[in-house]
C-alpha cells in the first residue's frame, strides 16, 4: 500500500515546510554547508540543493516503480499526476513558491507522470499477444 504514495510529495511536504517556518524570507541559496576541496575550492550546500537532491532520488524510484505492471499502476499513475497538479497551482497561486527551486522540482513532477505512463504505455504494448 505504501508503494502507491507517491515519493514527488516528499520534496513538496519539506519545501512547504521550510515555507512555513521561515515564512517568505526563506533563503534558498543561503549556505548551509561549506566543504573544502582537495583543490583547495570551497564547495558550499545550499537549502535549496538539498530539497532539489531529495527530489532527484524521488524522481529516480518514481521511475524505477513505474516499470511494474500491475492494477494498482494506474492508480500510481493517477496519484503522480494529482501531486504534479498540487505542484503547478502551488506555483501559479503561492508567493513563496515562486522560485526556482520550486520550478524544477515542478518540472521533476511532470517527468514522473510522463515517465511513468510512457512506461507503462510501452511495457503494456509487450504484454499484448497477437495469435
Amino acid at each position: 500500500m505504501l508503494s502507491l504514495v507517491p515519493l514527488m510529495i516528499l520534496p513538496f511536504i519539506g519545501y512547504n515546510l521550510v515555507l512555513l517556518t521561515g515564512g517568505f524570507a526563506a533563503d534558498w541559496g543561503a549556505p548551509l554547508m561549506s566543504f573544502t576541496m582537495l583543490s583547495g575550492g570551497q564547495w558550499e550546500m545550499t537549502l535549496g540543493d538539498i530539497i532539489l537532491v531529495a527530489a532527484l532520488l524521488c524522481l529516480f524510484v518514481e521511475i524505477l516503480k513505474s516499470t511494474r505492471t500491475s492494477n494498482a499502476s494506474v492508480i500510481d499513475h493517477l496519484l503522480s499526476t494529482l501531486v504534479f497538479v498540487a505542484y503547478l497551482v502551488e506555483f501559479l497561486v503561492v508567493k513563496g513558491a515562486a522560485t526556482s527551486v520550486f520550478f524544477i522540482c515542478m518540472i521533476m513532477a511532470l517527468i514522473d507522470v510522463m515517465a511513468g505512463f510512457s512506461v507503462s504505455i510501452r511495457s503494456a504494448g509487450r504484454d499484448v499477444s497477437l495469435n
